[in-house]
């Protein structure tokens, strides 16, 4: 196969990709998790049900992909790295912008209600999920954890920390809405719950 043909064959692979994610997400948000089958995910993309599972080992596996698609398009910038030379608030600040920008998209917080219905009934799927989507540091643990070996944060454990302050931020911007249909919140109030959640992170660990 000369390089156009291979380069070609590799665009339509992409292309069926991208449709039998948006397809698996159409197919979620109307029928949720256990009521949606490959077989309809594949009828809606306009593949054979073979392609499916050749790009997806399992429904757990393409949900999965779905979630750390959204969670990468909300990583368009890279993440703030950590820097020895700037004010610690002003860089989490940043880093709870970005954060607060993903969990107010609409899409990402359909599906979240979607993934957390499928992890009631099934606290082994959810796990897998969660295995899945933490198979790369998430760029706050990073920060914290950057922070910490430069002597500006006091913590041992930088994952439990960053756990903490992912918990102060989604108390407002992510169960509220994810559980109880509360609006999502407005810019100003995202800068708010951003200050807030910083100022009391800092007292704690500086």
């Amino acid at each position: 196969m000369n390089d156009a043909a291979s380069l070609s064959l590799e665009r339509l692979t992409d292309r069926k990709r991208a449709a039998i994610i948006a397809a698996a997400i159409e197919e979620f948000l109307a029928a949720g998790f256990d009521a949606t089958s490959m077989d309809r995910i594949a009828a809606r993309a306009g593949v054979s049900k073979r392609t499916v599972y050749n790009h997806f080992e399992s429904k757990e596996a393409l949900f999965a992909a779905i979630l750390q698609q959204l969670w990468n398009a909300s990583d368009a910038v890279e993440a703030p790295a950590y820097r020895a030379d700037k004010p610690l608030r002003a860089q989490l600040l940043r880093l709870l912008s970005r954060k607060l920008s993903l969990l107010n998209d609409d899409a990402f917080l359909s599906l979240a209600r979607v993934a957390i219905a499928a992890g009631i009934h099934s606290p082994e799927r959810a796990r897998d999920m969660v295995a899945r989507m933490g198979e790369r540091e998430e760029d706050l643990t990073v920060w914290i954890r950057a922070a910490a070996a430069d002597g500006r944060l006091k913590t041992p454990d930088p994952q439990f920390a960053s756990q903490q302050l992912q918990g102060l931020v989604k108390a407002f911007a992510f169960w509220p809405q994810v559980t109880m249909g509360q609006p999502r919140l407005s810019q100003r109030e995202q800068k708010d719950v951003a200050e807030s959640a910083a100022d009391m992170f800092l007292a704690r660990y500086t």
